[in-house]
């Protein structure tokens, strides 16, 4: 008797003989390589699926807020397991919306390489993956943390999805605006883990978060409002226009720099957390008066690019002028 393994190879195997005689054909070299390659393709396209690294600053903003909340440190454990969780709980809302939104991502040349968009991974897979690591999110973070944790990571989950996806973005320029709530969920998510509850200081990193998502996203939308505009979604530049959304920018930027100076006002933040905001503030209104006063892609990508970084740097300033 003969059993061949079959690698998709077109060269024969190394054939070796068991005890009794059989001969058993052996997965050439080169098929197991094209095999290992294919898993680890597939795998990257699972994590893509996820937003890494959309992912990467709210978990920042996350853990910076738990120092903010406990500045003595909660301890590693609490988290390593918030950090699990919130990745959990963000990269299944992130499958969801590619699985949501396959067909215009298919028409646009930012997204079409998606994996959904592009066909790699079926749609109804990619919608049970990202199911699958909501649901355990929640049940992790409720073991292994607290409720109030576990529901703030499920309202935001359920925000992104069902209020900004699907209700917000198709319909009103305001989108990000209003959807704006459920990427701010996170601080609120690292407060809840630390300290058991939410307190009223607590509202000022989701407020930082929530306007500081405006500013940033339609510096983006700048950038790609062509493949917006033909997708048919309606997002300020293509139903303002790009002089009104640079208008929007400079305002939102000015209104966020006065918004992170609200918590020293109330004593939760020192003098050193005021010095970086007004540095940070001074820059991210520098650069978006630049995109006004001279608009062109190079801006806008500046001030896209840089709004990340404001935001990290942003709460780090907060995490250590607590700690300090």
């Amino acid at each position: 008797m003969s059993v061949e393994l079959r690698g998709g190879s077109s060269r024969v195997g190394r054939r070796t003989r068991r005890p009794g005689g059989d001969q058993v054909s052996v997965i050439p070299s080169d098929a197991r390589a094209r095999t290992m390659r294919t898993a680890i393709a597939v795998a990257n396209d699972y994590v893509t699926l996820t937003k890494p690294r959309i992912i990467s600053l709210l978990l920042l903003t996350c853990v910076a807020t738990m120092f903010v909340a406990d500045p003595s440190g909660p301890p590693l454990s609490v988290i390593l397991w918030t950090m699990l969780g919130g990745y959990l709980a963000a990269g299944g809302a992130g499958a969801i919306n590619h699985y949501i939104e396959r067909e215009p991502d298919a028409r646009m040349e930012r997204t079409a390489s998606r994996p959904l968009a592009s066909g790699r991974i079926e749609p109804r897979r990619g919608l049970l993956f990202g199911s699958a690591l909501g649901i355990v999110a929640v049940a992790q973070l409720a073991i292994t943390v607290n409720a109030l944790t576990a529901a703030l990571a499920a309202a935001g989950l359920l925000g992104y999805v069902f209020v900004y996806t699907l209700w917000l973005k198709p319909r009103t320029p305001q989108n990000i605006v209003l959807g704006g709530a459920a990427g701010a969920m996170p601080p609120l998510v690292g407060w809840a883990a630390a300290t058991g509850d939410l307190s009223a200081q607590a509202l000022w990193p989701f407020a930082i978060v929530f306007f500081w998502t405006p500013p940033h996203f339609w510096a983006l939308s700048l950038l790609i409002s062509d493949d917006y505009a033909r997708t048919g979604v309606p997002m300020l530049p293509v139903v303002r226009g790009e002089t009104t959304t640079r208008h929007q920018i400079v305002a939102y930027a000015l209104l966020l720099v006065a918004v992170t100076i609200g918590p020293v006002l109330t004593g939760l933040f020192g003098l050193g957390y005021l010095i970086a905001a007004l540095a940070l503030g001074a820059g991210f209104v520098g650069l978006s008066l630049v995109l006004l006063a001279r608009p062109s892609r190079q801006a806008a990508r500046r001030m896209y690019l840089s709004s990340l970084a404001y935001l990290a740097l942003l709460f780090c300033a907060m995490a250590l002028d607590r700690a300090l």
